[in-house]
């Protein structure tokens, strides 16, 4: 069943940059670190809708991790992390669920003083199993554990679908 279509997902892109615009106002600069692929096209996508709205400069960095088994290999951020001291930081991903990914996608910058981490996202799903506070949700959803929320994010289609 399609939860979102473009249209939403636009909707819900440009709200999620004017709340955050308001949580940073007076900043010079913020980072978007979307976490894999999904968060990464999130993130490219927010960035579009910031730039449209403000003059704040908005930088873009990737988190890479295994979120089966986010021990199996060292969480990557392809940002050099000297760059983030002291930023704003504003991780992004497609679908909040138990905030493993989150919280293992956070690891990395414990070893800076960031001045703020944020975390966005596009679907909340509520079902969280570590201390993760999403603070910007396009959509909150009450699913059950066996329900699958699949978001197929491109350049030309955006599509979130509960299976």
């Amino acid at each position: 069943m399609q939860l979102l279509g473009p249209l939403e997902i636009d909707q819900k892109t440009t709200r999620l940059a004017i709340e955050i615009l308001e949580q940073n106002y007076g900043e010079k600069e913020i980072i978007l670190a979307g976490i894999n692929n999904a968060g990464s096209i999130f993130a490219l996508k927010l960035k579009s809708q910031l730039e449209a709205l403000s003059k704040i400069s908005v930088k873009l960095s990737r988190i890479s991790l295994n979120p089966a088994n986010p021990l199996d290999a060292k969480v990557e951020v392809d940002m050099a992390l000297e760059n983030m001291v002291n930023k704003v930081i504003i991780l992004v991903d497609d679908v909040a669920n138990t905030g493993r990914t989150i919280q293992y996608a956070m690891k990395p910058l414990l070893e800076i003083l960031p001045k703020k981490v944020e975390v966005a996202v596009l679907v909340d799903r509520k079902h969280k199993s570590f201390p993760i506070k999403v603070d910007y949700v396009g959509l909150t959803l009450a699913t059950t554990l066996e329900e699958n929320i699949r978001v197929e994010l491109t350049e030309k289609k955006s599509m979130v679908f509960l299976d």
